[in-house]
């Protein structure tokens, strides 16, 4: 009797002891899955937001520019962009170095430079580009900038400079003060470097890395972060839940992917050229040299008709190239009437009651801190946040002024950041309520320079939307783009930061918010006078 009430004792107890081990291994890996699993959210055809799930741990890392789903608008606007800066090499094959441009030996004419000038007549400038045994070159696609510029007013404004692609370019001015007025064309890089360029941007994105640090307890690791890791290693999927912006690091081997602590620029690779590729990214030979004139370098310039005005004039051609110009060493728009605030009382009556938010990189936060330190009532709250890096905070009591900024999220090469103080702008726009009251200034191109554009095109796309819909809730809010600027380059600055990546970046963000209802701050740093 007791071996056959035994039997299905022992049976139902083994059942109890699985379904215990079962239950606890489920837990367990649900726990797994809640720390570590994401919502990825992309655009269908439909132009509706779909929540697609995707596991926290990839042996494949997702690359997300590769694997975007995007509406055939979406899809046609893309391939518009990339065309529109897609580069025409007229040579396959790596030029020898002296048969690369040299900037020294090659030259400018300022056609007509005995006729008279007036205030908004065209000046037309002939470039011709020559290689280091003084052989004119028969191709194009060197990067250069040109301006006009009178020291003394402390004037400057940029030219268009058209490719011939056969050696030869022209230059148009739009002559828009009077006075001795001086040409400066500068090679910032020859065709042979730029050649080069659009591969790095392409195949490595890894140049500049990143890291974050991973701590549980007494543990910590730190591991590689990017936009997209390379090899089969097991990955934490970082993806936003909102805006589908992808990011990634690689998984710690004993911490969990939700220990993560901050983010922080890892460095930048070395040895990404050859001897020879190197030869044509060199200071004082080839990377912003200027070029020099065969004749006279400047024009005199008459006032339009008897009154002598900097006002702007009405281009007859170009589109009104430039959009506006420095005089007395402040911006003037040819396209708006401008306000010049050169007293803290004059910041402080135009922001009165105004709640201003920044968002972007640094040259965004540049801003906070001028006003910081220029208007007096502004007083900072320390919120602890780490130098340069943010967020910060402002406020003026007495005149209801409420300052914002906050940094865009990565790829972002900034020391550390606090993983929960990543955010994105397109989620910060959305909770926004907006109004009359509100300022908006976005910032968002110089971090991006070392990726491929639909990595960026994402990014302004999302952004974009999220402004649109600000807009569309609130069409009184004020909303600032600030635009792209050029910087001092070297050998190493022109792999990651180079202007000609911001004069496409810049292209991109000016193309893809026309038309969106937003203020643009048209930085031209280049017309400066330095």
């Amino acid at each position: 009797m007791w071996t056959n009430f035994c039997k299905p004792w022992f049976f139902c107890c083994l059942l109890a002891a699985l379904t215990i081990v079962l239950l606890v291994l489920n837990v367990s890996q649900l726990e797994h899955l809640d720390h570590e699993s994401v919502s990825a959210t992309f655009i269908d055809t439909s132009g509706q937001d779909i929540p697609l799930e995707a596991t926290g741990v990839s042996r494949k890392p997702y690359c997300g520019y590769e694997h975007q789903i995007l509406s055939k608008r979406e899809r046609l606007e893309e391939a518009s962009l990339l065309e529109a800066l897609q580069s025409h090499e007229s040579y396959t094959d790596l030029v020898p170095f002296v048969k690369s441009t040299d900037p020294s030996s090659s030259y400018f004419v300022i056609l007509n430079s005995g006729a008279f000038f007036k205030v908004g007549s065209q000046l037309e400038v002939l470039v011709q580009v020559q290689d280091f045994q003084g052989r004119p070159k028969k191709y194009g696609g060197d990067y250069l900038q040109a301006r006009i510029h009178s020291p003394k007013l402390q004037a400057g404004a940029v030219g268009r400079v058209v490719d011939y692609q056969n050696g030869c370019y022209k230059v148009f001015f739009t002559l828009v003060w009077p006075g001795k007025v001086t040409v400066s064309i500068v090679l910032v890089h020859p065709s042979e470097a730029i050649r080069g360029l659009p591969h790095l941007q392409e195949e490595r994105p890894d140049r500049v890395y990143f890291k974050s640090l991973f701590r549980s307890g007494r543990i910590s690791e730190i591991t590689i972060c990017n936009v997209c890791l390379p090899g089969n290693l097991p990955v934490c999927n970082f993806t936003d839940l909102y805006t589908g912006e992808p990011w990634f690091c690689f998984q710690p081997k004993k911490l969990p992917c939700s220990s993560r602590i901050n983010h922080y620029k890892g460095g930048y690779l070395k040895g990404l050229l050859t001897t020879a590729e190197s030869a044509f990214f060199q200071s004082d030979v080839n990377i912003k040299m200027p070029i020099h004139s065969s004749g006279p370098d400047w024009v005199t310039v008459i006032p339009h008709g008897a009154k002598e005005t900097n006002d702007p004039e009405p281009s007859q051609s170009m589109e009104n190239f430039p959009s506006g110009y420095y005089y007395k060493n402040q911006w003037m728009s040819r396209k708006f009437k401008m306000h010049q605030f050169n007293e803290p009382e004059n910041i402080t009556e135009c922001l009165q009651g105004k709640m201003i938010y920044l968002f972007g990189d640094s040259t965004i936060r540049q801003w906070f801190d001028y006003l910081i330190t220029f208007v007096p009532d502004l007083v900072e709250f320390n919120l602890g946040s780490p130098k340069n890096v943010g967020p910060y905070l402002a406020v003026d009591l007495k005149h209801n002024i409420l300052l914002r900024y906050r940094c865009h999220g990565p790829p972002i090469r900034f020391t550390t950041v606090l993983s929960n103080e990543l955010h994105y702008v397109a989620n910060e726009l959305n909770r926004i309520v907006g109004g009359r009251s509100t300022v908006v200034a976005i910032a968002i191109w110089s971090h991006f320079s070392t990726f491929p554009l639909e990595v960026y095109i994402r990014r302004l796309r999302n952004i974009r939307r999220a402004v649109v819909r600000l807009l569309d809730r609130s069409p009184k809010t004020v909303v600032v783009i600030r635009t792209a600027n050029v910087q001092e380059l070297g050998p190493e600055v022109s792999l990651f930061n180079s202007d000609w990546f911001s004069v496409q970046l810049d292209t991109i963000l000016r193309k893809m918010f026309s038309g969106v209802g937003y203020g643009m701050y048209d930085l031209r740093t280049e017309a400066e006078e330095s």
